[in-house]
């Protein structure tokens, strides 16, 4: 990871304004009744095959996962390290998310889906933290990317106005029209279908 880099190099605090990232939020749709019947030993190993699919993603994307908390999961794009592709990359990484949890095994007869959520524009991101450091993101970036997962429907890529502007020619993109996210007022916001162009090489 790029942030660890970072933390043996640098000393003290450590806050940067990014212009123009992206972040993804991706959470398990309806966890507490999918994980009720199972033995936490259990719930532990099925998190732990998502999680380790969902890495080997972000790493092959060279994407920064900022955290997991319980059943959210946290992504960045374009920090610490700039990229003029972040919502591109952040868009396709959404995607083979979703795809991948076709091939984690189900229990009980159950698979885990998610919903993912995708905003762009400037943050600070910054080290916090003094016995456990703790590498965050803030800005109304990260919070509209939060309501864009918690606003969208499972197995699918939501996205804001701002990351709709920088992908809408390389992704069949379905508006959703104007819709009412608490906190925001009303939003027009995007499902992502697919890619229609190929990534450049």
């Amino acid at each position: 990871m790029q942030i660890a880099e970072t933390l043996k190099q640098r000393q003290g605090t450590i806050a940067e304004h990014h212009d123009s990232v992206s972040i993804l939020f991706a959470d398990i749709a309806g966890s507490t009744p999918l994980f009720a019947d199972l033995e936490p030993s259990l719930v532990v190993d099925w998190l732990n095959d998502v999680y380790s699919a969902f890495d080997e993603i972000v790493e092959a994307y060279g994407l920064e996962k900022i955290r997991t908390i319980g059943d959210s999961y946290m992504i960045g794009s374009g920090v610490p390290m700039a990229r003029k592709d972040h919502a591109h990359a952040l868009t396709d990484c959404g995607l083979d998310m979703i795809l991948a949890l076709q091939g984690v095994p189900a229990r009980n007869g159950k698979r885990i889906r998610v919903r993912v959520g995708i905003s762009s524009g400037p943050v600070v991101a910054g080290v916090i933290g003094k016995l456990k450091f703790h590498y965050d993101l803030w800005g109304d970036a990260a919070n509209v990317a939060s309501r864009m997962e918690s606003h969208g429907e499972v197995g699918r890529v939501h996205v804001s106005m701002t990351t709709y502007e920088l992908i809408k020619d390389d992704f069949e993109c379905m508006s959703r029209g104007a819709i009412p996210i608490k906190g925001k007022g009303s939003m027009e916001t995007w499902f992502v279908d697919r890619r229609k162009t190929q990534p450049a090489s």
